[in-house]
């Protein structure tokens, strides 16, 4: 089942940034703080604040891994393979992943009506210089310029990119949220974290925050909690540090590490109904993507088990706020029918993490998870509630 009798709308799709995606709009003068390029063993890499990163193998992306190419991998891992034996078929990068009219003949191929684009490395390097938020501020500024360059917010009414937005200075981010709105954006993407700030960390929903919120509520605009580098720490138990690569010679050995992505977002959503962010902006709308959903049981177990710990706290019933203000994007192997018990259908959106090697090989394999759904609840899951969101909903 990879036809539908419609064009679907894929929440999660992803460019692989230009090479000066993170230089082209930065002062010469500051790129040694933010984003630099060096070649060593003849490989080049990002050098972000004045260190190496190695948080993909090839920042350059050429060659790159096929779309889908860990496909099996999450599947189950059926042929037993390691894991690098799925990731030793490279092609040169093909235009659709930095070019929006290649792309939007792909969406054509695909059956995609329309896409939400985030970044690959954009979503890593907050975490990497987070203690210098001059730099923070410059390099995302600098960023979201070459976005609105190279892909622009609201392209054809297909290709809907996300500008990058951190709270780590209010003043930056609101000021950066006024231009995203004046240009056109749809949608604000930040990683699911706690940013660094001049006064040391902030959650994002603490009321310190409310003036960037208040716009948020008033423009009716979607903020995507996207998964990135959260800073999650393994406390002991692995090396710390994102990356994208298998560790032990060739062979993968379980950590905790794998569960970051999940803990960054578990504590994120919760956070923001502890913080009571939704009673005192009830037109909110955040969207979590590439996060899992595997958590949604036990973060409503802790919400539930709260609110009768600390009877007249909330307000409104918190599971229930956190229903109408959150949608979900769950892995596409996560069980789609319990999300959608705990969520319900209006509130889960599907996203193929197209073209990256953990997605789908072809958005629309996603299609047969959702086929035991009646018509009208494929339809919200696969298209209406990624429309939704993308249309503004000023209070």
């Amino acid at each position: 089942m990879s036809e539908l009798p419609y064009a679907a709308f894929d929440a999660d799709n992803h460019y692989y940034e230009a090479l000066d995606a993170f230089t082209r709009h930065v002062d010469p003068k500051m790129q040694p703080r933010c984003v630099q390029w060096c070649e060593i063993n003849g490989r080049k890499y990002h050098v972000v604040g004045g260190i190496v990163s190695h948080a993909v193998v090839n920042p350059t992306f050429d060659p790159v891994a096929k779309a889908g190419a860990m496909h099996d991998y999450f599947r189950g891992n059926p042929d037993k393979l390691q894991p690098y034996e799925f990731l030793r078929e490279r092609e040169p990068i093909p235009a659709e992943y930095r070019n929006r009219d290649a792309r939007i003949a792909r969406l054509d191929e695909f059956g995609l009506e329309a896409v939400w684009l985030f970044p690959t490395l954009g979503i890593l390097y907050e975490e990497l210089i987070k203690h210098d938020i001059e730099a923070v501020t410059t390099l995302f500024t600098a960023f979201n310029r070459w976005l609105d360059d190279d892909w622009g917010f609201d392209y054809q009414g297909r290709i809907f990119a996300s500008p990058y937005i951190t709270l780590a200075d209010l003043d930056w981010a609101i000021r950066e949220l006024e231009w995203a709105i004046d240009n056109g954006a749809r949608h604000v993407v930040m990683r699911p974290a706690a940013p660094h700030t001049a006064s040391g960390q902030v959650p994002v929903s603490d009321p310190r925050n409310d003036p960037f919120w208040a716009r948020v509520n008033e423009a009716g605009i979607t903020v995507v909690a996207h998964a990135g580098d959260s800073g999650y720490s393994s406390n002991g138990y692995a090396v710390d540090g994102f990356a994208a690569g298998f560790s032990g010679n060739g062979r993968w050995a379980p950590s905790v590490k794998a569960f970051h992505i999940e803990r960054a977002a578990y504590d994120f959503l919760i956070t923001l109904v502890f913080d009571k962010l939704f009673e005192r902006f009830p037109n909110v709308r955040i969207a979590s993507v590439e996060n899992g959903a595997e958590f949604l049981g036990d973060l409503f177990h802790k919400l539930r088990s709260t609110e009768h710990k600390m009877p007249g706290y909330f307000t409104e019933d918190p599971v229930e706020a956190f229903r109408r203000n959150v949608w979900i994007n769950p892995f596409w192997e996560d069980d789609v029918n319990t999300v959608v018990e705990h969520m319900g259908a209006d509130r889960v959106i599907f996203g193929s993490d197209w073209p990256h090697i953990e997605g789908m090989p072809k958005p629309l394999d996603y299609a047969v998870e959702v086929k035991h759904f009646d018509d009208a609840d494929q339809l919200r899951i696969m298209r209406d509630n990624a429309r939704e969101l993308t249309a503004r909903k000023p209070a």
